[in-house]
């Protein structure tokens, strides 16, 4: 079997692992009457000083082992000074930092502050001097003058500068819808002789409500919110509400007093035209109506976000009463006529 097994090419002595002299002398001295048999098994290659390897018989080798190569002893690594100095620091393109915005932001902020600063001081200085009314804007030759002092950027906080302004413009198209009623009035009177009664309400209204609006609510809420006055506020709402029911009628025109939808419904059987500008007014009015009534809800709710009640309006109305000169002259008057009285009556009563 070892004829198919081996290589009839190969060495035979190659491929022999035992063929190697120094197995051979090994196995020699094994086996030569157990002379230092014991020098193969007692060998210890890690035993410390054995640098050479075990002798066995009589041609053991005297040729001592090479050392293996041992590290080299290498000293810790030391930062040691330079000498060179650092080279100058230099902004890198992530670290510069745009503050052209910060600057902007910061001048506006500048601005304000110098605004307000101004405002104060003007606020400050009308305090002692005399304001002079500048409103209605009159020209100089008119034989009447301003009446009222207005400014919102002076008086009104700038958070109900919106509000008032706003309800400052619907008083002025309060007073250009009375006008186109007194036209719409004219155009009723000239198609209807009925009509007479409308036209001269309509120019009553005209001249009366133009003015009383304008004192009557639009400059309570303006001071309402110029010196947060409880008391205006009421007047403001009650008389607004009014004002607000007033538009109602008038856009309806259920009565013979004022032109509306339902006056013009019945005016378009004599004339269309005529008709046609009553409803156009009608219209108008129920827009007043409408925003009457958004504007008065947007108030009153300012009016309780602001912390004011009734019982504060009247203490205000109370001191104001009080501060009143012809109100302190009177209560004077009563005062030293009462005790006068009371003084006459103890001496009368002293004689008896």
């Amino acid at each position: 079997m070892s004829g198919f097994d081996s290589n009839p090419f190969a060495d035979p002595e190659a491929a022999n692992p035992f063929s190697d002299p120094s197995v051979q002398q090994a196995a020699g001295s094994g086996q030569g009457g157990g002379q230092k048999a014991g020098g193969l098994d007692d060998y210890n290659p890690f035993a410390e000083g054995n640098q050479t390897r075990p002798a066995s018989g009589s041609n053991a080798s005297t040729t001592p082992l090479v050392p293996p190569p041992q590290p080299a002893q290498t000293q810790p690594a030391i930062m040691t000074p330079s000498e060179e100095p650092p080279p100058p620091y230099t902004q890198s393109a992530a670290q510069k930092i745009d503050t052209s915005e910060l600057q902007r932001r910061q001048e506006e902020l500048e601005k304000k502050a110098a605004e307000l600063q101004r405002k104060e001081q003007e606020m400050k200085n009308m305090q002692f001097k005399d304001r002079q009314n500048n409103w209605p804007p009159l020209p100089s030759w008119f034989p009447l003058g301003p009446c009222f002092y207005q400014d919102f950027s002076v008086d009104i906080p700038l958070d109900f500068q919106r509000i008032v302004k706003f309800v400052y413009y619907l008083w002025m198209f309060h007073v250009f819808v009375l006008f186109l009623n007194v036209l719409a009035s004219l155009a009723y009177f000239i198609v209807d002789s009925n009509g007479g009664t409308t036209f001269g309400l309509a120019i009553l209204w005209f001249v009366v409500f133009s003015p009383c609006s304008f004192i009557c609510w639009y400059r309570p809420l303006y001071k309402a919110f110029r010196s947060d006055s409880s008391f205006n506020f009421f007047v403001f709402f009650f008389v607004f509400f009014f004002q607000f029911c007033v538009y109602v009628i008038q856009c309806l025109g259920i009565t013979n007093f004022t032109v509306g939808i339902i006056t013009g419904l019945s005016t378009v059987r004599n004339s269309i035209a005529a008709g046609l500008i009553m409803i156009f007014i009608g219209i108008f009015f129920g827009l007043l109506a409408i925003i009457s009534f958004a504007t008065l809800v947007k108030v009153h709710r300012i009016y309780r976000s602001t912390g004011a009640s009734f019982q504060k309006a009247q203490q205000e109305f109370a001191t104001g009463v009080m501060r009143n000169e012809a109100v302190q002259n009177a209560a004077a008057n009563a005062a030293s006529g009462a005790a006068r009285g009371a003084a006459q009556q103890y001496g009368s009563g002293n004689r008896y």
